[in-house]
């Protein structure tokens, strides 16, 4: 795009630039225009279709870009702020030529690094311990260590990887993987780390702690439900920091109100911020979707998604589009 007809680029995604205003400072070095997040929080479909009407390009984080998609005729191009693509309809994309990229790699680490957090938190019930403690109580609770424990990780992408890579160092009992890829040479290169690839089902019958690291679509829109639930025991621990919908929030509650799983640590949620019926439960740990919030991997997302937004308007060549592979798979389901 000719400099002499400025793009007007949006950035809906929050936080953004708080606690390291570069990715700001890029943008706004360009001189064209750019808009920012007002609220400070996601916004909902119709808020983004009045804040972003007529823009040229977007800096996205996991807000449903449907409508907007629909009804934006100068749209050109989305830069995602992190790897998951739920929330963009990527065929739709296509359709329209529209144009879009993520960063894939930069919420991989600190994803896993609060996943470890987490399983550690509700078994040793940590956050129960110090919600006790506020309230004058004393129980000391007990809890098994990560070394004693079946761990069971359902999806073996980026993050359920480098979640092995830094599970092993506690050196579980067993490692228990699904995915719908065959990870027989994942397994055989990491040998010494007691894996095994299983189907779901003997995940939730054998797992202390189960973590969920799959995509949001149709095909996992509430894979774990009443169901899945019966299969787990009293004492299996629920962690999930891929996406709200993967598990039925309404049947956890159930699982949890009944005691028929010891434990369960949220991350994401069907709509955020969230204020339903799981706050009234002890025996949960519930995060602000805070799993790509390190300062490092903050920057790291910002920047990228900044700086191929640039690309994109002065015709250089892009370093994180989206695959072709992503397509296919959302036509699949």
């Amino acid at each position: 795009m000719k400099q002499n007809n400025k793009p007007k680029i949006f950035v809906s995604t929050f936080p953004f630039g708080k606690y390291d205003n570069l990715p700001i400072k890029k943008l706004l070095a360009t001189k064209w225009e750019i808009k920012f997040n007002p609220l400070n929080r996601k916004l909902k479909p119709q808020e983004l279709l009045e804040l972003a009407a007529g823009f040229d390009g977007l800096i996205a984080g996991t807000e449903n870009l449907t409508p907007y998609i629909h009804s934006n005729t100068n749209l050109k191009f989305i830069s995602r702020v992190g790897i998951g693509l739920d929330s963009v309809p990527l065929n739709l994309c296509k359709k329209k030529k529209i144009k879009v990229s993520y960063t894939p790699d930069a919420v991989t680490d600190a994803v896993a690094e609060l996943t470890i957090g987490l399983m550690i938190d509700t078994t040793r019930k940590i956050s129960f311990c110090d919600s006790e403690i506020r309230n004058e109580k004393w129980t000391r609770p007990v809890g098994k260590r990560l070394e004693h424990s079946v761990i069971g990780i359902i999806g073996v992408g980026r993050v359920g990887k480098k979640l092995i890579k830094l599970i092993s160092s506690f050196n579980p009992k067993k490692i228990l993987i699904n995915d719908i890829q065959n990870k027989k040479n994942f397994i055989f290169k990491n040998k010494k780390l007691n894996l095994e690839q299983v189907s779901k089902e003997k995940i939730y019958k054998n797992s202390d702690i189960i973590s969920i690291h799959v995509p949001l679509y149709s095909k996992t829109k509430n894979l774990i439900s009443e169901k899945e639930f019966l299969l787990m025991n009293k004492n299996t621990h629920l962690i999930n920091t891929a996406r709200g919908e993967i598990i039925s929030e309404d049947d956890l509650f159930q699982a949890l109100e009944n005691n028929k799983i010891a434990g369960a640590c949220i991350d994401v949620f069907s709509e955020e911020p969230y204020t339903g019926k799981l706050t009234k439960l002890k025996n949960i740990v519930l995060t602000e979707h805070i799993g790509s919030c390190s300062f490092d991997c903050r920057l790291k997302m910002e920047l990228e998604a900044s700086l191929e937004i640039i690309r994109f308007f002065k015709n250089e060549k892009l370093l994180s589009e989206v695959p072709k592979s992503e397509y296919k798979y959302q036509e699949e389901l």
